[in-house]
């Protein structure tokens, strides 16, 4: 990539997040709740496209914008979906990033979620297009047919020290 769309980006740390007490299983069926601590460990260490740092690190994703409703089966960013903040508001790699987390948790979660993912509002200037593109079926799924695509995804999704 020639140029940068954000050449200086803000580089937080990494944030100690609080260690899960063992627990135990809930309902009848025997399965482990999954909780937004949960989705934030899966999603925190993937590595922004242009830069060679975390979501995370750069604000992209925090666990205060991940909404879970373990019994409906549903993944959600605050209030209604998992949320995601590009570091500029014309960020191009916004689509890239939201894809990246869908794939991961595709990659992870029981089938029985459903995962919403949106950008923070305000966040973009094509906000609504973004979201379009990210929760719509048909065109995840084309997506991922493409083999460049995949393997950029991949690549993000190895993390820093992949």
């Amino acid at each position: 990539m020639d140029q940068l769309i954000n050449p200086a980006p803000v580089v937080h740390e990494r944030r100690a997040t609080a260690k899960r007490a063992a627990r135990g299983v809930e309902g009848e069926d025997g399965r482990e709740a999954i909780d937004a601590l949960e989705i934030f460990e899966h999603i925190r260490d993937i590595t922004d496209p242009e830069h060679p740092y975390t979501l995370e690190q750069l604000s992209v994703v925090t666990e205060d914008h991940i909404d879970v409703n373990d019994g409906g089966g549903t993944v959600r960013q605050a209030p209604r979906v998992v949320q995601f903040t590009p570091t500029v508001e014309h960020c191009s790699m916004a689509t890239l990033i939201g894809l990246c987390i869908r794939v991961k948790l595709l990659r992870v979660l029981p089938p029985r979620f459903k995962v919403d993912i949106k950008l923070s509002p305000g966040s973009h200037a094509s906000e609504a297009a973004v979201n379009k593109q990210l929760n719509d079926k048909e065109r995840v799924a084309a997506a991922l047919e493409n083999p460049a695509l995949i393997q950029t995804v991949d690549r993000c999704l190895t993390g820093p020290e992949g």
